[in-house]
């Protein structure tokens, strides 16, 4: 069968690559600083966000977004305090599910489009959502070359930024805002539970691989780019979750990443 013989699935490999290529990106950095729990978090808080939304009848995008991008806010204005307190982020982590879980049992419309986000719903994206996908890509890109270059040298030169003048608390809060808006766009493909498979996988991968800034980058985006839409035809011929299949592959492409590293 020819599978771009379907609109949703001309729409689900359009989708996907836009959010690939984002998460990827952003990713890349995201794994850089060591921030990837608080990553995971934004993606729990998005689902409280999301069934939030829906509950008062609003579209869970919209919910997902705002509630994202104001935590991702919150977190980079906590600055260092935030650093290290794991148990303060996993609290956060926990309590955003049990509302979102609160927030879905309250809910008596809109359940089903609030529920996908939890895994993931590619294969179900409306030319609607393709077009808001695309704009969010093209702001969150736009946003992280504004400030690529002030982020590298705060993050791998943080005293030396300081000393000269650069706020690493401004910096912090824009590009955790940008993980936000990447986790809202992130779980219409693969939903909450597996943000980190696009988000850290295919970054994590293109570290071990190369230490060059530019190349890491491209590379992170390219292999979200080829584990989403392999995992698209993959669940396509099988009729297995595509979310399992970009998993899966994600995880793959990080243990032969880490076997090129070690030989």
């Amino acid at each position: 069968m020819n599978m771009f013989a379907y609109d949703f699935m001309v729409r689900a490999f359009l989708a996907s690559g836009i959010v690939a290529v984002v998460a990827g990106s952003v990713g890349y950095f995201l794994v850089l600083r060591a921030q990837t729990f608080a990553g995971h978090a934004l993606a729990h808080i998005a689902f409280a966000g999301a069934t939030g939304a829906a509950l008062i009848g609003i579209p869970p995008i919209a919910g997902v977004v705002a509630v994202t991008v104001g935590a991702g806010a919150a977190m980079g204005l906590l600055g260092e305090k935030l650093s290290g307190r794991d148990v303060t982020i996993g609290i956060v982590l926990a309590v955003s599910l049990g509302f979102g879980i609160l927030f879905l049992s309250l809910t008596t419309t809109s359940a089903i489009q609030a529920t996908s986000l939890l895994f993931g719903s590619v294969l179900a994206v409306s030319p609607v959502m393709l077009a808001t996908l695309a704009v969010l890509g093209i702001t969150t890109l736009a946003a992280l070359a504004l400030i690529s270059r002030p982020l590298v040298f705060s993050t791998l030169q943080p005293e030396l930024a300081e000393a000269k003048g650069l706020s690493l608390r401004l910096v912090g809060t824009l590009f955790l805002a940008l993980v936000a808006l990447a986790v809202a766009q992130s779980i219409q493909i693969v939903g909450v539970l597996l943000v980190f498979t696009l988000m850290v996988g295919p970054p994590a991968a293109a570290q071990l691989l190369t230490n060059r800034l530019g190349v890491g980058i491209a590379l992170a985006a390219l292999l979200a780019l080829a584990e989403a839409w392999l995992g698209i035809t993959i669940a396509f011929y099988t009729d297995w979750s595509t979310s399992f299949w970009i998993a899966v592959l994600s995880a793959g492409v990080y243990v032969g990443a880490a076997v090129l590293k070690r030989r």
